[in-house]
């Protein structure tokens, strides 16, 4: 449980992070990033697992890359869920957004563990 609010926690400051660095990605406070984070969270244990499944041939083809694809889907699927407290603006920024957040998570992921 605690590992899983602290991951929670840790998606809340990268999607902050990927906001600031994106004037088209929009998250009203860390409240909204809270949320978007929980809903992210939830999609991920649910939802990736399938798509990583049924796009299992595209992404050995790609080495991995189509990874960033489903990443965006799951951050377009969160802003569809929660409205106007995260919002994204297009599938373009998505995939950058996805590729942000893999980077801010790895970082702060490693540093908590080295604490």
């Amino acid at each position: 449980m605690k590992n899983a609010l602290l991951h929670v926690i840790v998606n809340a400051v990268a999607l902050l992070v990927v906001s600031v660095l994106f004037d088209s990605i929009q998250v009203d406070g860390f409240t909204g990033a809270l949320f978007a984070a929980l809903i992210l969270s939830i999609l991920n244990a649910i939802i990736r697992p399938i798509l990583v499944v049924l796009t299992l041939p595209i992404t050995v083809l790609s080495l991995g890359l189509f990874l960033f694809v489903i990443n965006a889907i799951t951050l377009l699927l969160t802003d569809a869920l929660l409205g106007g407290l995260f919002e994204i603006g297009s599938f373009g920024v998505a995939i950058l957004a996805a590729v942000l957040i893999s980077i801010v998570n790895l970082v702060l992921n490693k540093l908590i563990q080295d604490l």
